[in-house]
């Protein structure tokens, strides 16, 4: 197996399948085998009933359940657990990033990297729709908190959700991760660097999504209380 996309999601039932074949549609142009893993965050809907039922008529889907809602880090996880690929990634559930990227992926991969991972502020991005003011304020702050208190100056969209990995490369960082909430891609980025990977940023084509569930007040606090205890395990 070649490429194993675990797609996790949380309260997905009504717009699941249109990313999923939205993915497929795409791959089926591709000479890579695949697989596409929808991670089921214990959602309260019928997420995980959907995607099973759609199995029948979609080869190469699969589904994985989680007992409880652990967060988008716990949800890959889970995933990461069932896939088989040769390189294993990630993308969202609302479907923002354009999975043409991949092409590049498959590129750098071969070319030597260890991980890739999607960029929305490289110049050859394509921002499709743009963030609402406050968002995008609120983006570049965080940015400057990873610049000072992370050290990940050298990854400035540390949140976008398009990621890529050679799976024991993917393993490896899991096993040592901590975090299954929002920011474990702070802790995933932190940790690759440390154990000093070759991690190589692309441009995306990526929208914004008027559906998001982030709330701002109580989602920053929590953040915060995570990058916090990354920092407290990892220094």
């Amino acid at each position: 197996m070649d490429l194993s996309l675990l797609i996790p999601a949380y309260n997905e039932q009504a717009r699941i399948l249109s990313t999923v074949d939205s993915v497929r549609s795409f791959l089926a142009t591709r000479p890579w085998t695949h697989e596409i893993i929808v991670v089921d965050d214990g959602s309260a809907d019928g997420t995980a009933d959907v995607v099973v039922a759609a199995m029948a008529t979609r080869p190469g889907l699969r589904c994985a359940r989680g007992d409880r809602n652990r967060g988008k880090g716990g949800a890959i996880r889970l995933g990461l657990q069932e896939a088989t690929g040769e390189v294993v990634g990630f993308i969202d559930a609302d479907d923002k990033t354009d999975i043409a990227a991949l092409d590049e992926v498959f590129g750098k991969l071969q070319g030597g990297a260890d991980i890739v991972i999607g960029d929305r502020t490289l110049a050859d991005s394509d921002i499709a729709v743009e963030r609402r003011a406050y968002r995008q304020w609120g983006s570049e702050q965080f940015r400057r908190l990873l610049r000072w208190w992370m050290r990940l100056g050298d990854f400035p969209d540390t949140q976008c959700g398009f990621k890529f990995f050679r799976a024991p490369v993917m393993r490896d960082l899991f096993e040592r991760m901590r975090i299954d909430g929002y920011m474990f891609d702070v802790e995933l980025l932190l940790l690759a660097t440390q154990a000093g990977h070759r991690v190589i940023r692309v441009p995306v084509r990526w929208r914004d999504d008027p559906d998001s569930r982030f709330q701002p007040v109580s989602g920053s606090l929590r953040n915060l209380r995570e990058l916090a205890r990354i920092r407290r395990i990892h220094g």
